[in-house]
């Protein structure tokens, strides 16, 4: 059996698989799979079917690499790397954020997992509503608790506009579930180039 026959088959397991979607976009009124509701199911039918998985990153691109134990014949899946570079947050951090989105596409894209069009979705749906005025003042008002928090979110939604997914940096930010002023705290850490393409996605 080839590699190209056991993805395949792979891909028809996962299919008939029970995985559920744990994301929920409230914004748009849609859930959406997050990497962990489905990749220890892939894992599972890799390991029973005789094919195994590895991502790895450089500065141009993630690499997917899918080979079957048996023959060692592999079949090789790309996506290009992009940059988040949030205000106060270290360098590790950033690059976690990229490589996690990173292997998401890369299995939903070997996998051939069937997603909810966000753009779609969101075309035509009334815009969320503005939050306060941007002001620095919110931000370091919070506990550093609360800030490592709204940096946590700020990694994933400057990684997404990095990689031109507005989408899905306005699904991330409805699906974090907000308050007013975290969503000033938040807004604060983007620069006027990222606030513009946000803004210009949900108004129009």
């Amino acid at each position: 059996m080839s590699v190209y026959i056991k993805l395949q088959k792979a891909r028809m397991m996962l299919q008939a698989a029970p995985i559920k979607k744990s994301g929920h976009n409230k914004f748009a009124g849609y859930q959406y799979f997050e990497l962990g509701d489905f990749l220890p199911t892939i894992n599972s039918i890799f390991y029973e079917i005789g094919l195994c998985s590895v991502v790895s990153f450089d500065k141009e691109l993630a690499t997917l690499r899918i080979v079957d134990t048996d023959t060692g014949g592999a079949i090789t899946f790309t996506s290009p790397m992009a940059d988040a570079n949030l205000k106060g947050c270290h360098p590790i951090q950033n690059m976690g954020a990229v490589q996690t989105y990173s292997r998401r596409y890369l299995y939903v894209s070997a996998l051939e997992i069937v997603e909810h069009d966000a753009l779609d979705a969101t075309t035509g749906s009334e815009a969320p509503k503005s939050v306060k005025p941007i002001t620095k003042d919110v931000f370091d008002s919070m506990t550093a608790e609360e800030q490592e928090a709204i940096r946590s979110i700020g990694v994933n939604v400057i990684s997404l506009l990095s990689m031109d997914d507005v989408a899905g940096a306005v699904e991330y930010i409805e699906q974090s579930e907000l308050d007013a002023d975290s969503k000033t705290a938040l807004w604060s850490l983007l620069d006027s180039k990222q606030r513009a393409a946000i803004k210009k996605y949900t108004t129009r």
